[in-house]
């Protein structure tokens, strides 16, 4: 199997079958990413294409030197989501929910468990402190903005932002190690 660094470059320098298998590797934990923010499994395919055109598309603007690559393709993916949900589209469909989405809703945590299960982070967001946590869970997981999250954790957004970067340089060095 190739290093994602290699598949990295290459898809880059244009190479769609290097982006192919970008794909492959990533798309099932994108997916669940997605799905936990928009809760509709159709919409949630819809957003993953998205993701993946914005990738290709800004493949140049990827710097190894700012961070690493799942993490540039997971804000991607949040973003698009968070954006698909505000969209005028997506909250009227949302005004007349059936009993099925209900159920959906329920079970969306689950299968987030999966699908973060499949990559490994939440043994390593579960050995955060209770605050991280939660802070992760909600920007990352339910696609909460940093102002959302802020109100719902009934703290100034300032400080969750602070303890939100402290999260993730401590979750970081936890799946990283020093550096």
């Amino acid at each position: 199997m190739e290093q994602p660094d290699f598949l990295i470059t290459s898809m880059q320098n244009g190479n769609e079958q290097a982006f192919s298998k970008l794909y492959t590797m990533y798309s099932e934990a994108i997916y669940g990413i997605i799905y936990s923010i928009v809760l509709n499994e159709e919409i949630a395919e819809e957003v993953l294409q998205d993701v993946f055109i914005k990738i290709w598309n800004n493949a140049s603007s990827y710097n190894t030197k700012k961070g690493r690559f799942f993490t540039w393709i997971l804000n991607i993916a949040r973003n698009t989501a968070i954006d698909k949900t505000r969209s005028k589209n997506f909250k009227n469909s949302k005004k007349n929910l059936s009993t099925t989405n209900f159920v959906d809703i329920l079970l969306a945590g689950d299968n987030l468990n999966k699908k973060t299960n499949a990559i490994g982070i939440k043994k390593f967001v579960e050995k955060l402190k209770p605050v991280c946590i939660q802070i992760v869970e909600l920007l990352f997981f339910q696609g909460y903005t940093q102002k959302d999250a802020a109100e719902n954790l009934k703290m100034p957004l300032g400080t969750l932002k602070t303890r939100n970067r402290n999260c993730l340089n401590d979750l970081r060095l936890m799946v990283l190690g020093p550096q």
